[in-house]
C-alpha cells in the first residue's frame, strides 16, 4: 500500500505541474500534505514532518549553494569564465574545438550552475562556430554535456551537495569521486555519441542556433582578468576540498593523530569554510583587484541569489517531500523489500533516481526524494560507501531530459533544434551521462 500511495502521490505532482501547470513548489507542498495523511500519520504531525524536511535541507544547503551562486556570478560578471573559454579554445586549436569546449565547459561548469553555463557559453561557442563555419550542434553538445555532469555529480551543485547531506557522506569525497567519474563520462557523451548522433538526426548539424539567445554580455579580451586567476578563482573551493577529503583518507591509513595542522585543514576543507574563503577570494581577484567598486561587487551577489529565491524553496519542498516519506514510513516498508534482494545500494539508488527524474523532471526534487526512500534501505547494510550511493543517485538524476524539464528546453531553443533532433541529441545524451555514471560508480566501487 505504501508503494501506491507515492505512486498516486508521483501522479498527482505531475498533474499539479504539467496538467495545470501549478508553481513547482506549492505542488511539493500540496502533495506532502497529500502522502502524510494519506499514510496515516497524525494530524498533529503533518506540519512538523514537512516543516523539519524543509528546514533541515535548506539548513545545511542553503549556505553552500548561496555562495556557490555568488561566486559563480562574480566570475562570469568580470569576464573571468569568457577568459577561460577563449584561452583554451586558442591553445587548442581548430581541429579540437570540440575538446577545447568540453574542458572549458567543464572547469566553468564546477563553479555554475548548469543554466548560468549554457547561458553563459552559448554566445562563446556561437561566435565560435560562425568564425569557423561549423553548426552550432557540433559545439554545443559537449558544452551541455560537461555542464550537465558537473551538475549532477559535482558539490557544491544543489543535487548532489543537498544528496550527500541527507547521506551524510564526505562533501569532499563526492567531490573528488565525482571528478574521477565525470571525467569519461563527459568524453563518452560530449565527444564520442556526437559522432553517432550526426548519423541519427543529421539535420540537427544544420542547425546555425539562436542568435537572439546568444547575444549576452560581451566582453574585450584585454578587459577581463588574466587565465591563470580565473581558473585558480574557479577551482579554488574544489582545492580547499579536495585537501580536507586527502586528509580523511590519509590519516586513517597512515595512523595520524589530530594535530592543530589536520584540524585546521579539516576546517578549511569543510565545504562551507570552502565556499566562503573562496567568495571572499573572487571578491578580491575579481572585483578589488581590478579596482571594481564594492557596491557593483555586492549588487552581482545579490543579483545571483534573487535568481535562486524559488530554485531554494523548490529544493526545500523536495526535501519535504523527503521527510514525509520518511516519517511515514515509507522508508521502513522499502528498506524491508530491499533487505531480501541482491541488488547494489549503488544500482538501487540510481534506479529510483532515474525513474523519478524521467515523471517529475527536476533532477533536484528527484536525487532529495530518492533519499528519503534509500536511507533507511542503507541502515540494513553494513560498510555502504555513502559517497558512492550519493554519487550514483546524482546519475539516475541526470537521465532522459525530455519536455517536464526545462534543461531541455533551453538547450534546444538555445543550439536552434526541432523536437526531433533535441530528442535524439540532449535526450539520449543525458541518458549516457546517466548509466555511464552508473557503470563507473559500479567500477569505482571495487576499489574504494
Amino acid at each position: 500500500m505504501p508503494l501506491v500511495i507515492i505512486a498516486i502521490g508521483v501522479l498527482l505532482l505531475l498533474i499539479f505541474i504539467m496538467g495545470f501547470k501549478l508553481n513547482t513548489f506549492v505542488s511539493l507542498i500540496i502533495v506532502s500534505f497529500i502522502v502524510a495523511l494519506s499514510l496515516g500519520m497524525p494530524m498533529g504531525d503533518v506540519v512538523k514532518s514537512i516543516e523539519s524536511g524543509l528546514g533541515g535541507t535548506l539548513g545545511h544547503i542553503a549556505l553552500i549553494f548561496g555562495m556557490g551562486a555568488m561566486l559563480g556570478r562574480l566570475i562570469a560578471d568580470a569576464g573571468g569564465a569568457n577568459r577561460i573559454a577563449t584561452t583554451l579554445i586558442d591553445r587548442f586549436g581548430e581541429k579540437r574545438i570540440q575538446w577545447a569546449v568540453l574542458f572549458a565547459s567543464f572547469i566553468v561548469g564546477i563553479a555554475l550552475f548548469l543554466e548560468v553555463t549554457i547561458v553563459l557559453l552559448v554566445p562563446i561557442i556561437f561566435s565560435i562556430a560562425k568564425e569557423l563555419k561549423v553548426s552550432i550542434v557540433h559545439l554545443g553538445l559537449p558544452m551541455v554535456t560537461a555542464a550537465l555532469a558537473t551538475h549532477a555529480f559535482l558539490p557544491p551543485h544543489p543535487g548532489p551537495t543537498a544528496v550527500a547531506a541527507e547521506y551524510g557522506a564526505n562533501i569532499g569525497l563526492v567531490l573528488i569521486y565525482g571528478i574521477i567519474v565525470a571525467i569519461p563520462t563527459v568524453i563518452l557523451a560530449g565527444i564520442l555519441y556526437p559522432k553517432l548522433a550526426k548519423k541519427i538526426v543529421p539535420t540537427a548539424w544544420t542547425r546555425e542556433g539562436s542568435e537572439s539567445f546568444g547575444v549576452q554580455k560581451t566582453f574585450k579580451i584585454e578587459e577581463t582578468p588574466g587565465f591563470g586567476i580565473s581558473v585558480f578563482t574557479a577551482l579554488f573551493p574544489v582545492m580547499l576540498m579536495a585537501l580536507g577529503a586527502a586528509v580523511d583518507i590519509i590519516q586513517p591509513a597512515l595512523g595520524f593523530t589530530d594535530n592543530m595542522l589536520v584540524k585546521i585543514i579539516r576546517f578549511i576543507g569543510n565545504s562551507s569554510t570552502a565556499m566562503l574563503l573562496s567568495l571572499l577570494l573572487a571578491i578580491y581577484t575579481m572585483g578589488i583587484r581590478r579596482n571594481v567598486p564594492m557596491k557593483n561587487l555586492m549588487n552581482s551577489c545579490s543579483s545571483a541569489i534573487n535568481a535562486l529565491g524559488m530554485l531554494l524553496l523548490i529544493i526545500g519542498g523536495g526535501g519535504a517531500l523527503k521527510q514525509v516519506l520518511i516519517d511515514g514510513g515509507v522508508g521502513d516498508y522499502v528498506a524491508k523489500i530491499f533487505e531480501g534482494s541482491a541488488m547494489s545500494p549503488v544500482f538501487f539508488a540510481w534506479t529510483v533516481a532515474a525513474i523519478l527524474r524521467i515523471c517529475l523532471g527536476s533532477g533536484t526534487v528527484a536525487t532529495l526524494t530518492t533519499a528519503g526512500l534509500v536511507l533507511p534501505a542503507l541502515a540494513t547494510i553494513p560498510d555502504v560507501n555513502l559517497e558512492l550511493v550519493a554519487l550514483a543517485t546524482g546519475a539516475g538524476s541526470a537521465i532522459a531530459s525530455h519536455v517536464n524539464d526545462a534543461g531541455f528546453w533551453m538547450v534546444k531553443e538555445s543550439l536552434g533544434m526541432t523536437l526531433k533532433e533535441a530528442f535524439g541529441t540532449y535526450t539520449v545524451l543525458s541518458t549516457i551521462v546517466a548509466v555511464s555514471g552508473l557503470v563507473f560508480t559500479l567500477l569505482l566501487d571495487l576499489f574504494v
